[in-house]
């Protein structure tokens, strides 16, 4: 996949690049945040269509997320987040590396990154139709049935296909991407409110009809489509990881660079890769998880894959007042003599997958009692990794 970065000028202004010229596009716009099933839905929409016609499949993606820019002005009496600064996103449920690494797992050919800034959101959508009819030769827009694009969100799927039917210059097409109906997420971050709403969204809590609209009623909440990054992100602010890998189509993932620690880990006899800064990825809840930890080699790429028991969370056992860390005991291959091979990571850009909770973080006794707890978790890991 070709990817190309475009930059507004200080009116908002892109400069596209000039493939329109020659051939047609199939396009796909948005921030993909997660790429889940409804990104992927209207993705290979957007492939399978541009091989049809003969055309070149193009996902318009903005980095930085529009809210993030959004957000930052508000906080910052309407300034534009500066182009040379990192934009902090803990919300991103998939750092912009990751997610172009997706989306061109969906087929698409031509990813254009588009930073976005107030100035260019501040176009409509109809001035953004034209520059993608008349630059890159917009052929046909695919869209999510709630699809929305332009200043204010305001142009919507019946909007667009009424410029689309009347000026018969481009195509729509609509795809289903909203997954199984719609579910709630509650307006405030008690625990409380989390718990019930993941009872009223689960078809197989056992509540009846009349339970499950009391319950909605009493918890203040508002409802979202069930593949959505808004729900993802519910679910793994809970620990849902489980449920969201169902929307997502693969485990939640976060990227980072292995730091050095104290080491308290090998002293125990559990060495973990500590992924202390910088995480890209949006953190599910504090709490041990079963899953895998991927390596990529720098020099070949080829990716090395151990199933790991993964904590989030601050060193409660040892009362140290640390920020959150990832840090994740690798299952490491044994040699001949059954001994477990030490992994030396440090340095490496690693990728944890979470597949399921374990347990909550919690405070032991003693350093004895954690070490019996963590040999019981790296056994509950191999049973659900299957390793």
């Amino acid at each position: 996949m070709k990817i190309t970065t475009l930059i507004p000028d200080t009116e908002g202004v892109l400069a596209w690049p000039p493939f329109g010229q020659n051939k047609r596009s199939i396009v796909a716009v948005g921030s993909f945040d997660g790429v889940h099933k409804g990104h992927q839905a209207v993705l290979r929409r957007t492939g399978d269509l541009a091989k049809s016609y003969g055309a070149i499949s193009v996902a318009i993606v903005f980095d930085p997320r529009p809210s993030v820019v959004h957000d930052y002005a508000a906080a910052h009496d309407g300034q534009e987040l500066p182009n040379d600064q990192e934009y902090p996103d803990p919300e991103a449920l998939t750092g912009i590396d990751r997610r172009l690494k997706l989306i061109e797992e969906t087929g698409i050919e031509h990813a254009l990154v588009v930073r976005y800034t107030l100035e260019f959101g501040s176009k409509s959508y109809q001035y953004f139709l034209g520059q993608m009819v008349g630059k890159i030769g917009l052929h046909t827009l695919v869209m999510g049935k709630d699809g929305r694009m332009g200043a204010g969100r305001a142009g919507d799927v019946k909007a667009i296909d009424s410029i689309a039917q009347a000026t018969r210059m481009f195509q729509v097409d609509v795809v289903d991407d909203r997954g199984p109906g719609e579910v709630r997420i509650p307006l405030n971050d008690s625990h409380e409110a989390a718990e019930a709403l993941i009872r009223v969204n689960d078809p197989d809590s056992g509540l009846t009809k009349a339970e499950r609209r009391a319950l909605s009623k009493k918890t203040p909440n508002r409802l979202v489509r069930a593949w959505s990054s808004s729900y993802v992100r519910f679910l793994l602010s809970q620990g849902e990881v489980r449920a969201a890998s169902e929307i997502l189509g693969r485990p939640h993932a976060v990227e980072g660079v292995v730091v050095g620690g104290k080491q308290r880990g090998r002293t125990l006899g559990f060495p973990t890769a500590n992924v202390a800064k910088d995480v890209h990825g949006t953190m599910p809840a504090d709490g041990v998880y079963a899953g895998w930890l991927i390596d990529t080699d720098p020099q070949t790429g080829e990716e090395r894959r151990y199933a790991s028991a993964i904590s989030i969370g601050t060193k409660v056992t040892f009362g140290e007042p640390e920020a959150r860390v990832l840090e994740a005991y690798a299952i490491a291959p044994v040699d001949a003599d059954g001994n477990a091979q030490w992994l030396d990571l440090y340095d490496h850009t690693v990728r944890a997958e979470f597949v399921e909770f374990l347990r909550p973080q919690i405070h032991f006794d003693s350093a004895e009692a954690l070490v019996e707890e963590l040999k019981r978790n790296v056994e509950q890991t191999k049973a659900i990794c299957a390793c």
